[in-house]
Parts: structure tokens; sequence; C-alpha cells
């Protein structure tokens, strides 16, 4: 397999785009490479500019749920580019979506759009603060919320990646409101409410994707929630990336606890930039120009990526393709544990509904600590195999994959495949 022309485009773009790319992630410095340029994308396939074909498990990093251009999607925006692309004014697109989101997220009596996961989360850390009137968040290890100053602290996916601990140009005085706790350890929650009194609030990934899937031990969360209520704090989840992932609506129902402000992304845009925050009457009141908590957004609602967004959601009611997802994911568990013992390579596999991931290492994955403990050499080794044979990845061992329903039994045998020769190249790594 040839990169030829990805290689002189990353060429070419480092004269311009810093490291020739616009996300640290897309660069391939996690997997000792330089990064692949795509062309074109259709169903559960992604080409290269090169001509090579993969088998698509990054889907934008979650968005592509239904597979690229699915035609539904296709149609409605190109009937939405008919009428105009941005308006800086109310359009009935935007009802529709709200309403959609709200009759799926229970708890969520009003929601805001905005154009981005991380402009939802930090809209929502500000909802928080103005309902509570305090000032401290806690937040846990290994979770990223979006780039805002203060969660860029212990993050995980990104600066894991890239193995940074936090990121210049964020001052102290930007994270001395941020307090860090353990994923899945409520000793160390506890910890900072018997510390502080002025904590507004807890946010949290229900299902953490951005330390390579991980999972809340039983009660974890539902505990979560009876802290806040207990020292009257809001418990804040953060569903960009688990949002319509494991059933029509958000992983809180799956997992039994309800937010009391829930952030979305990724799905609700169906591939365009779109993330949201929404949460009862009584919060979401708050928000200007109802309330004192201002926030605004030109591009808020763009009636194009509400068309992609409200096709994407309607298309994915009527297939219901959660049991399906379900089933794959089992699939694939089990053919990267087989062959992980087959050629005797430690590995741990994390799921959740559409959502996978393999740790190259030893016993369970329940928190960040553990999933650094991975062995990345060899998901280096092991990604760039499944690139040789036709799967494109993301190139992380801190990233989820992600599954769409356009997968058909043929990819799914073909990754199976794939999986197999890579993990053989591991073992004689």
């Amino acid at each position: 397999m040839k990169h030829t022309k990805s290689e002189r485009l990353y060429q070419e773009g480092l004269e311009h785009l810093v490291g020739a790319v616009n996300s640290p992630v897309r660069a391939f410095s996690a997997v000792g490479g330089n990064p692949l340029f795509i062309e074109r994308a259709d169903g559960s396939e992604i080409v290269d500019v090169d001509g090579n074909v993969y088998i698509d498990y990054v889907l934008s990093y979650g968005p592509m749920i239904l597979g690229h251009r699915h035609g539904r999607v296709r149609r409605n925006v190109r009937k939405a580019l008919r009428n105009g692309y941005s308006f800086g004014a109310s359009t009935k697109s935007e009802i529709r979506m709200a309403k959609i989101l709200c009759d799926a997220i229970p708890g969520m009596d009003k929601v805001r759009l905005v154009n981005s996961g991380t402009e939802a989360v930090f809209s929502a850390i500000r909802l928080a603060r103005a309902f509570t009137g305090r000032d401290k968040i806690i937040k846990f290890a290994g979770c990223y919320h979006g780039h805002a100053d203060s969660l860029l602290i212990a993050a995980g996916s990104g600066l894991a990646t890239l193995s940074l601990p936090g990121s210049k140009g964020v001052p102290e005085a930007a994270v001395a409101n941020t307090l860090i706790a353990n994923y899945n350890d409520l000793d160390s929650v506890k910890h900072h409410f018997a510390e502080h009194d002025d904590i507004a609030g807890i946010i949290i990934e229900p299902v953490a994707g951005n330390m390579g899937v991980v999972l809340p031990q039983d009660g974890f969360l539902q505990e979560l929630k009876t802290l806040c209520e207990a020292n009257g704090a809001l418990l804040i989840v953060d569903e960009v990336m688990t949002g319509f992932r494991s059933k029509f609506g958000g992983a809180q129902e799956v997992l039994g606890v309800e937010a009391d402000i829930t952030c979305l992304g990724k799905i609700i845009g169906g591939g365009f930039p779109v993330g949201a925050y929404g949460a009862r009457n009584e919060i979401m009141e708050m928000v200007a120009p109802l309330g004192e908590m201002y926030q605004a957004g030109t591009l808020s609602g763009n009636p194009i990526a509400m068309a992609a967004g409200i096709s994407t959601l309607l298309e994915l009611k009527s297939q219901n393709p959660y049991a399906g997802f379900e089933e794959t994911a089992g699939r694939l568990e089990s053919a990267l544990l087989k062959s992980a013992k087959r050629h005797k390579v430690d590995l741990t596999v994390n799921r959740f509904g559409s959502m996978i991931n393999p740790f190259f290492a030893k016993g369970a994955v329940t928190n960040f600590a553990e999933a650094q403990k991975s062995d990345t050499k060899k998901f280096a080794v092991f990604f760039w195999a499944m690139i040789e044979n036709g799967i494109f990845l993301p190139p992380s061992q801190f990233e989820s994959w992600f599954l769409c329903s356009a997968l058909r039994d043929e990819d799914i045998v073909k990754t199976i495949e794939a999986i197999d020769k890579s993990m053989k190249a591991v073992a004689e790594a």
C-alpha cells in the first residue's frame, strides 16, 4: 500500500498549517508516522488521496453513525442549501431539532444549540455556576471535555496521545476552580466535597471515551448524583461522544442516572459542526434572553447543520440499529481477544454500545491510570498493520473505535481477518 500523495500533501501542509493538521490527533504522532489525507468516503468505506480504500472505524470520531453520505441526509442537506447557508435569524428547523432532543433525553425541557462540543461544555459549566452561585467544578482524570482553559487539565485523549500533562498558555488562575477526581473512585469525589463548600457541579463522561472506552462501575454514576443532591451541586453529563450511540437518546438512560445538565454534539450534527446543552426549565431559564447567564453564537442552529442532524436522528430512530451494534461489537471483541491469546499478546477490550477499544495491557482498565499502562508501541504496530490491511482506526491508543449502521457482514469478516494479521505483526515486532 502506497501513501505517496499523502506524504507529498503532508510536506506541503507543513508550510502554512501547524504540523500540517488542524487537530493534533490527525498528526499520527502517537503511531510514529505521517497523516493520511482523505479524498472521499461512502457508506462504511473511506478513501485516501492515493486511492487506498479502508473500512472506517473513525467515522469522523463518532458523528457518522449511519456511515458516510447517507442518502436521506444528503438529500435534505441539498434541499437546505437551496434556501441559503446562514441567516443570523431563527428558523423552524431549530425548533424541530430542539423537540427531537428534548423528547429523547430524560430531564431535558429546554436546549440551547451551539457549534461544538467544547462550546456546549463550557456553556454548561457557566450555567451550573450561574444557577448555584458557586465556582468550583469537579472533573475526572482522563475525561476530555473540549479545550476550554478550565477543563484542559488531566484531560486524556489528545493530551495523553501527545504525552502532554496539560497545555501551555493556560494560566493557573484558569484551573484554580477545577478539582480533579479519579474515575470510578467515589472517595476521591467525597474528599472534594468535604474540603470545599463552593462546588457548583460535577462533570463526567458517562462512559469515558477519551481514555479509550472506560465504563462506570455499578452504582458510580448514581452515587455521584446523590452527592450532588446532598451538597446543592449539579451533575453535568457530557454525552457529546456517547449520545445516541447506545440507544436513541443518551447513555444516562441505559446506565440508570439522570443529569441536571446534558451536553450533546457529534451525531446530532450528522457530520456538520453542532453542539447542544440542555436541562430542566428551572435551570435553562437562567440562560439569556430569559436569564442573566449570557451565551451567544452567530452560527448556532445553522440551517445546514440542522438539516443534516435532523435527518440523521430521524433515520437513526427508524433504523434502530442498536441490537446490531451490540452483536457487531461482540464479534469484534471476541476476535480481538482470541487473536491476542493465539499470538500471546496482552490485551483487554472495553466496549459500550457502538463504541469499542482494545487496550494493549494486562488486566482490567477502569480509570485513566490503568489506561496509561497500555503498551502504546504495540498499539502503533497494530495500527499500521491494520492500515496495511485496509482498516482505518483512530491513530491513538486512547480513542474509541466507532461502529456505523452501514457496516456489512463482509466488512466485519475483513476486519476480523485484519485483526489476526495485525496481532501477529505485534507478536513478531
